[in-house]
């Protein structure tokens, strides 16, 4: 065959897949259309948690196979930065590792005119972890305090700073705190819960994300940390949260999704959306989606707790979307 002759085999096979693409497209538009809905075409903006960060993206890349139109932008900046952007009304949805604080609801509601819509997406748990060779098994809530905290409000007469303090001798050196920094979620539920809304001690290193906390403790023999359930590697071990009686406690996915666990938290999606009103078709598709068996699915992949189907079907009558079948 002739370098030509090449040249216009392959254009032909271009015009033919391009015809084929935008046929396939069509059929999906029409097929949307004679059901009596739109497709669900454009940019869907969304500024809050990093720890969902990466279930939002995978949320994302499915529902783009179904319809290629759709594309998710997301502004992983913390959970902090959720609430002032959907006031401002630069985004219509807002993921949360924490809810919002009643100033922040009050801020939004005088905006416009309406409270913003809280739907919970999956269920998460915060961890306490150490280097897979300490040998710590368990933590009080007390002890838990007084190595994170200067307050001290938990009850400790004294702040622990060295292992031996915990361990008998076993283990020596310095105990290395690592955190989250200010902004995110996972901060502000830690200070709450283990600190007894007490402050951190300075020498707590903060860190970006849960991946970085992870990954400074499984470098850190002596390091000890706090992350979401979802970041755990080889490099850290958990360890078991002691209650006043003594029972020890730990992040079972059983115990997540019902809330024993000291630390299980909710994974939220805030919505601005007016009352009455229905959702846009891409938000509509994307929440479509998060609340269906399928999109829990995916976050149990994630590392996340899937939610019970009771409150997935709550949420979408709720919303007008249509009711899960019976399992």
């Amino acid at each position: 065959m002739s370098v030509a002759n090449a040249v216009r085999a392959c254009l032909g096979l271009l015009m033919l897949l391009s015809a084929f693409a935008a046929s396939s497209l069509w059929v999906s538009v029409a097929q949307a259309e004679e059901a009596g809905t739109q497709a669900p075409v454009g940019t869907l903006d969304t500024v809050g948690s990093d720890t969902m960060a990466g279930l939002m993206l995978r949320w994302d890349e499915h529902l783009a196979r179904e319809h290629p139109g759709m594309r998710l932008q997301l502004k992983a900046s913390g959970s902090a930065s959720a609430p002032p952007a959907l006031t401002a009304g630069t985004t219509l949805l807002g993921p949360m590792s924490r809810p919002m604080t009643d100033d922040e609801r009050a801020a939004f509601e005088r905006r416009h005119g309406y409270p913003v819509e809280s739907l919970v997406v999956a269920r998460d748990a915060l961890v306490v972890v150490v280097h897979r060779h300490n040998p710590l098994t368990s933590l009080s809530f007390v002890e838990l305090d007084a190595i994170f905290s200067e307050t001290r409000r938990c009850g400790g007469e004294a702040g622990l700073r060295r292992w031996s303090s915990l361990l008998d001798g076993t283990f020596q050196g310095l105990i290395a705190p690592h955190g989250r920094n200010a902004v995110s979620g996972t901060h502000e539920l830690f200070r709450r819960e283990a600190l007894c809304n007490g402050a951190f001690r300075p020498q707590v290193r903060e860190h970006p994300g849960s991946a970085a906390v992870v990954s400074a403790v499984s470098a850190d023999p002596r390091g000890i940390g706090y992350a979401g359930l979802n970041h755990l590697t080889p490099g850290v071990k958990t360890v078991a949260l002691r209650d006043a009686q003594g029972v020890e406690h730990r992040p079972q996915p059983e115990a997540v999704q019902r809330g024993d666990y000291p630390f299980s938290r909710d994974l939220r999606l805030y919505v601005n959306r007016p009352p009455d009103e229905p959702l846009p078709a891409v938000e509509r598709a994307f929440i479509d989606l998060l609340l269906s068996p399928e999109g829990q699915a995916i976050a149990e992949e994630m590392g996340f707790v899937a939610l019970p189907r009771a409150v997935l079907d709550r949420q979408r009558r709720r919303l007008g979307l249509v009711p899960l079948s019976p399992p």
